[in-house]
């Protein structure tokens, strides 16, 4: 079998790319590639061949002509809120929201002349500077990318780029250097822990399955990623896909396993498609398969797409999913390293831990230890959604607050008409399903796992959705259980019943006929459902509920005992009326009455007679003036 020469195949990458005199990397994520970026490269590569100007789009395949322009996709560059993003480089350029009809331009100008396109530069909202690059963007220049570094650079395609950048080295010194013991114990000393929302230890992990005797066992990488508003992971198997393969290599030495499966959701096409292209480039270089490195260490890698359900993120049914089985959970102990995958000693960790493991051994423990905080060492992606001014993939070192991230990398809150202002700000869902709301007294608390859960929330995977002041927190909750109860498996009564009976309460609150005694007993549900149910997903399920119940009262209070939804997102408890200063009488909002509720005369103020109104806010949506509310 083939075994390849990694400093070989870095010095051919290092040999190619020395040819190139300037790269333009277009993020082709799922978001961009949403948005035209395929396109965009493939108008680049044509136009630029049509101008005589020498190309080269696959390193692997191609000698590039001295001077040649490397036009390559990457994986999300996570500042989704403008993209498509095009970089160049050495030049240090970012342009934002790229569309084809730009591509002419930016050959002409930029790639021939040198020239900057101020129109495609960021502006900084807070200073309302152009910005020329990543450096000077504060989305970025305020983050630490790590784990994310190489997904807005590398092409993901390209394995020799991936060893470029030390790929693979992390293995090869795990494999030919260091027993499975002492790789467990650089992980523990690292002090990594699960970023799938649990925060187990890594290197304890591993040292629990290392322990069992028998010679099968296996590794699995988590991406069933299903949090709404979370594409942490996505973006990592789109991106760079090589580093999960390679830490899962690394788990496998340290465990004594020969064989791993990558369980994707199947929502993820793109990184689907990714994973497996890396599995066979790894496979056709050697480096996955039989006697890797020269050694007597084999591993094999097998991607398995998942059949949609929230509920398979949780490791028993997971491995009941791979084994062709409904994924449904089972109770432990044992736990799955202990007896997993078809009963042997089975590791099972998501996409973003397994990415960072060989960072780790490239650079050592204590060097890892040195960023984020004692209890929680390193840094954690977020996806920061909602109603915030720069959405994206983004990491941050462990403890960073949440006002930094929400005010200085996001950009701050954004109100109805777009405008940003920090009155806006009402919560912060964190931890999706499973996670809880912050509010404005969190801002500055630090987020890691111990501090989030003293107040009794969670890092979970990842997803931050940002909400603003137009918001009805009791809406939020009820989407959350809501998705809970239609991902519950069913095979447990406390998550079945007990999350479709939160539903229905939260309904009647919504609807306005709460009372004190609904409350009481909506509460006691909620704690009994966390501590009597099956798996993570029921345990964890009535969160949102409860984080409403504890940091939301007063909301909450006016819903049932003033009849009053103070975001005036319910509709059942809106009392809807015309401001006549800013009424013009247009009689657009009587035209769209569907009751004749609103009557007035022409370029005269309009009035709602409450007894007919069904407060159905078509009148709302007709108004051109804001004058109805």
């Amino acid at each position: 079998m083939k075994t390849t020469d990694l400093n070989q195949l870095a010095a051919s990458y290092e040999n190619k790319s020395g040819r190139v005199s300037r790269r333009v990397v277009i993020c082709a994520g799922t978001g961009c590639v949403a948005s035209g970026a395929l396109v965009i490269h493939q108008q680049l590569q044509d136009l630029l061949k049509k101008e005589g100007l020498p190309v080269a789009v696959d390193l692997r395949k191609e000698e590039p002509e001295e001077g040649a322009v490397h036009v390559s996709g990457s994986g999300c560059q996570g500042f989704c809120q403008m993209g498509p993003l095009l970089s160049i480089e050495p030049d240090g350029i970012l342009y934002v929201k790229v569309k084809p009809e730009d591509v002419a331009e930016i050959v002409e100008r930029t790639l021939k002349q040198g020239e900057l396109i101020e129109r495609l530069l960021y502006v900084d909202q807070a200073s309302h500077r152009q910005c020329k690059g990543k450096r000077e963007i504060p989305f970025y220049a305020r983050q630490e990318r790590h784990t994310l570094k190489n997904c807005g650079m590398v092409d993901p395609g390209d394995i020799a780029e991936y060893v470029h950048t030390r790929g693979y080295f992390a293995a090869q010194k795990a494999i030919l250097e260091m027993q499975p013991a002492e790789v467990c114990a650089e992980l523990k000393e690292s002090g990594l822990r699960g970023r799938g929302g649990g925060g187990f230890l890594t290197g304890r992990k591993l040292e629990m399955a290392l322990a069992q005797p028998g010679g099968k066992k296996y590794i699995i990488c988590n991406g069933d990623e299903g949090d709404p508003g979370a594409f942490m992971d996505r973006s990592v198997m789109e991106g760079n896909p090589h580093s999960v393969i390679e830490g899962m290599m690394i788990a496998g030495r340290a465990v004594g396993a020969d064989e791993g499966y990558v369980y994707v959701r199947t929502e993820y096409p793109l990184a689907v498609e990714r994973m497996k292209y890396a599995v066979r480039e790894a496979e056709a270089e050697g480096i996955l398969g039989d006697g890797i490195f020269g050694s007597n260490f084999s591993f094999r890698i097998h991607v398995m797409e998942g059949a949609g359900a929230f509920v398979c993120g949780e490791e028993t049914a997971l491995m009941s999913s791979i084994q062709g089985r409904r994924g449904m959970p089972n109770p432990k102990p044992p736990f799955p390293a202990q007896s997993g995958l078809w009963e042997k000693p089975t590791v099972i960790n998501n996409v973003e831990t397994l990415s960072t493991i060989p960072l780790i051994l490239l650079q050592g423990a204590a060097e890892f230890r040195k960023l984020g905080t004692a209890g929680s060492p390193g840094t954690k992606t977020f996806a920061l959604t909602g109603h915030v001014a720069n959405t994206g993939l983004i990491e941050v070192p462990f403890g960073t607050t949440l006002r930094e991230i929400v005010f200085n990398i996001g950009g701050g809150v954004t109100g109805k008409g777009g405008e940003v202002d920090e009155r806006h700000f009402k919560a912060v869902q964190i931890g999706g399903p499973s996670g809880g709301c912050l509010t404005r007294d969190h801002l500055d608390i630090p987020m890691d796992f111990d501090s989030l859960q003293s107040i009794g929330a969670m890092v979970g995977s990842g997803g931050l959705v940002v909400m603003n002041q137009d918001t009805c927190i009791l809406q939020v909750a009820r989407f959350f259980m809501q998705f809970a109860q239609n991902e519950s498996c069913g095979k447990c009564v406390p998550c079945r019943e007990g999350t479709r009976q939160m539903l229905a309460m939260l309904d009647e609150i919504i609807e306005g006929r709460g009372s004190d005694e609904l409350l009481h007993d909506l509460e006691e549900l909620a704690r009994a459902v966390c501590k009597s149910s099956l798996c993570g997903l029921g345990k964890t399920a009535p969160n949102p509920v409860l984080s409403t119940l504890t940091y939301f009262r007063d909301e909450v209070m006016a819903h049932v005992h003033d009849q009053k939804c103070p975001a005036g997102k319910c509709a059942a408890l809106r009392t809807l009326t015309i401001d006549p200063v800013k009424c013009r009488g247009c009689t657009l909002c009587v035209r769209k009455c569907p009751v004749d509720a609103i009557s007035g005369e022409r370029k005269q103020p309009h009035v709602i007679d409450t007894s007919l109104c069904i407060k159905c806010g078509a009148c709302i949506e007709a108004c051109k003036f804001n004058a109805i509310a």
